[in-house]
């Protein structure tokens, strides 16, 4: 796989083929002191520049689409933000494009290629967010939605999303737990250069309240790289891949029939047996964001499909 799937990032210094990573910081106090000055001397933002999928979908939900001037070429939720400017994508951020849009404050993710830096040189507002866990994805929905003037708005999300992924725990409480494995990237049409959600990825935690037993949760990393044989040790009962579909837009029923096919030469695995093994290419699972539900709900059916099928049989 080349390229970047949803907020995930390339892994610097790795050949482009799927290789993931994400890093953690909080959101810095030096940051949002910075912000509330500029903000207290500029009202609030009316030209905003998101820079990763994820907050693009935030401002859409608070209601302030018509304040977003531009977006990477990876925001596609919703269909209006693909009409917006691009200043390009995660890793290659084009500062001049930034520029000549004027923006009053751009929103970035904690970021290892100094983006924050780099635009506050250009004396640009700045804001850093986290969202890489789900504690951490409600507080970037506070933040932004206060230094927005949106904070009503944040709350109302807020608990709407705290509501959701509760009636999914709750839903899964009374299920049998399901091993399972999440592929976030790999060759192209091949089971090589595995990479997998870990402990420390918001996915893990999203398998886990949808009733599933992440069977790489001891890896420390939030996308470890993973081989075949510690796939075959660890056989997991349910297989997610969207390892090769960075474009999800552009993915075909029978691209996904070739992922499942590959898997199909392995069938000492539990999950390719019972052929629990399933190719997605759908931004909610790699985008954390207000959606987030919605891909707690498909791994709950995907974990325990006979609850699905009780619930179309009422």
């Amino acid at each position: 796989m080349v390229g970047q799937i949803g907020n995930l990032r390339p892994i610097v210094n790795r050949p482009a083929r799927g290789g993931l990573t994400t890093r953690r910081r909080l959101t810095t106090c030096p940051t949002l002191l910075f912000l509330c000055a500029t903000i207290a001397a500029c009202a609030q933002p009316q030209r905003i520049i998101s820079t990763a999928p994820s907050i693009t979908e935030l401002l859409y939900a608070l209601g302030l689409g018509d304040r977003v001037v531009g977006v990477t070429r990876f925001c596609r939720y919703l269909p209006e933000a693909q009409l917006k400017p691009k200043i390009g994508d995660y890793a290659n951020t084009n500062l001049e494009v930034i520029a000549a849009l004027k923006p009053d404050l751009v929103i970035v993710e904690n970021n290892p290629i100094r983006l924050t830096e780099r635009l506050r040189t250009l004396r640009i507002p700045v804001l850093e967010i986290n969202q890489e866990t789900i504690a951490a994805l409600y507080n970037s929905f506070r933040v932004v939605g206060e230094v927005t003037g949106s904070a009503k708005t944040a709350e109302r999300i807020t608990a709407t999303v705290r509501g959701g992924l509760a009636e999914i725990r709750a839903q899964a409480a009374t299920r049998k737990r399901t091993s399972m494995m999440f592929v976030v990237g790999r060759a192209p049409n091949r089971l090589e250069g595995l990479i997998v959600a870990g402990r420390a990825s918001y996915l893990n935690e999203i398998i886990e309240l949808a009733g599933g037993d992440n069977v790489f949760h001891d890896a420390v990393a939030a996308y470890p790289a993973v081989s075949l044989e510690a796939v075959l040790a660890r056989n997991p009962n349910v297989i997610v891949d969207m390892g090769d579909m960075s474009d999800t837009v552009a993915v075909t029923s029978e691209h996904k029939r070739e992922v499942t096919a590959l898997w199909q030469r392995l069938p000492s695995i539990a999950a390719v047996r019972d052929r629990r093994v399933h190719a997605v290419a759908s931004d909610i699972f790699v985008v954390p964001g207000p959606r987030i539900v919605d891909a707690a709900r498909e791994f709950f059916a995907l974990l325990h499909p006979e609850a699905a099928n009780q619930g179309a049989a009422r």
